[in-house]
């Protein structure tokens, strides 16, 4: 059995592997390197292997660094099968199209994009679903998804070939989460690759992530300014949803207008709707939630801003305010009209809830720029600025640490991913001092002979 590391190695994005046994040729996902850009330039370079002898693609998650070069594949002459989760597929769709659509903005007038909306289309004319726990079989290999826990329809996959066992973690979710199901350990393999982008650090707890985003919005309803909260479509904006509609519905915070400015998340808050009572993928309590009559993505006061003239509007409405906008990351979209507005305003707070990628706009407020350039403008960053960790889909080190845990008994040796060189080499370090096993942190490109 032979492991290439096409992406995901000795970076956080870009996730793809390939995984080859005697005639089977598999690749477990097939994400955009994702910088400062959507149009990176290592997207554009051919695929280091014969794209036309893949077997099957193997998708762990939707988000575009697991996904987004999908369509590319598929331009270069992969034709399928394609195989994730119900979910999954249903995401996929919709963050592929936005992609496309970012591309179309940052690329001059004389390139290309990676894809084309056909290809996006031709990729989900041969993308089949599958359930957790349920083994299916490509030539022989015997594939297992179980639930990551990290995002709707997420998943760890497992690969039984030639008398021989490895799982690919995709990303881990940090639990307890309020809306999809708990991460599910594997409990067998003989190899492991896992994520590490929170690999050297631990989240405060979950359970008080609440707490501080009742503090945010107080502060700055006090400050009679605007609470700008950048965040991803996927997920975060769903999870951000459900909390705000308990301090609504208890009363625990002022009455004023918030709005999700992103015509996406409003989209795939429509398939979280639609998978909301299926207990394969969502929280019991959440179901229970729900079935009572309680509409978690509707509450008082929350304003779904579709158009671009409704996106236009929230700039009349006088603050204080909140505004939940993508990107997540601030690569592109309505966030950034919000950002030129309201950073350079000291009653106004900035708000991270998710992983900002080194070189991205999101980490540079973070780091605590004192200016910014946005659409080619120099902005001063004078609002306050926080961030709640626990708000994170991804595992922590603890988190990280109690998979391994699961699989320590069996396995041979770990290879650690998708995180930046600290934190991945913090996480292999702590495998190897509490379960003396060998832990990896490979290269790009590097084979492994299994």
């Amino acid at each position: 059995m032979k492991l290439t590391f096409v992406g995901g190695a000795g970076e956080v994005t870009g996730a793809c592997y390939l995984l080859e046994s005697d005639n089977l040729k598999i690749l477990i996902d097939c994400g955009l390197h994702q910088g400062s850009y959507h149009c990176e330039k290592e997207n554009f370079l051919p695929f280091p292997f014969d794209v036309k002898s893949i077997d099957a693609l193997l998708i762990t998650h939707a988000h575009i660094d697991h996904i987004g070069r999908v369509p590319k594949l598929i331009k270069d002459g992969f034709r399928g099968p394609i195989y994730s989760t119900a979910p999954t597929k249903d995401v996929a769709y919709e963050l592929l199209l936005d992609a496309h659509h970012l591309m179309l903005q940052e690329l001059s007038g004389k390139e290309k994009p990676l894809y084309e909306v056909e290809d996006i289309d031709k990729a989900i004319s041969v993308w089949r679903t599958v359930h957790y726990r349920k083994v299916f079989k490509i030539k022989g290999a015997e594939i297992e998804f179980y639930n990551s826990g990290h995002i709707l329809g997420s998943a760890s996959i497992k690969i039984n070939v030639g008398g021989k066992s490895i799982v690919f973690s995709g990303d881990l979710g940090n639990i307890p989460a309020p809306l999809v199901k708990d991460t599910e350990y594997v409990e067998n393999a003989d190899y492991a690759l896992i994520e590490s982008a929170y690999g050297g650090r631990i989240h405060e707890p979950v359970e008080e992530r609440i707490n501080v985003l009742e503090d945010v919005i107080e502060d700055t309803v006090k400050a009679k300014g605007t609470l700008l909260i950048p965040a991803f479509a996927m997920e975060r904006t769903q999870q951000l949803l459900f909390e705000l509609n308990s301090l609504v519905e208890e009363g625990r915070i002022p009455k004023i207008p918030i709005f999700i400015d992103s015509p996406l998340a409003i989209r795939l808050t429509q398939i979280y709707q639609k998978y909301s009572l299926d207990e394969e993928f969502f929280d019991q309590e959440a179901i229970a939630a729900m079935k009572k009559g309680d509409q978690i993505f509707n509450f008082p006061g929350l304003r779904f801003t579709l158009t671009t003239e409704e996106s236009k509007e929230i700039n009349n409405v006088p603050p204080p305010k909140v505004i939940i906008a993508g990107s997540g990351m601030s690569h592109g979209g309505r966030i950034l009209h919000h950002e030129k507005r309201y950073l350079p305003d000291p009653n106004s707070t900035f708000l991270i809830v998710g992983f900002q990628t080194e070189g991205s706009l999101g980490r540079l407020i973070l780091d605590k720029a004192k200016e910014v350039k946005i659409m080619g403008e120099n902005i001063p960053v004078r609002c306050r600025v926080k961030a709640i960790g626990a708000y994170s889909a991804h595992a922590d080190q603890v988190l990280l640490l109690n998979w391994i845990r699961f699989l320590s008994h069996s396995l041979k040796k770990v290879f650690v991913v998708q995180g930046e060189t600290e934190q991945s080499l913090a996480l292999a370090q702590k495998i190897r001092d509490e379960f003396a096993i060998e832990a990896k942190v490979p290269q790009l490109n590097e084979v492994e002979e299994l």
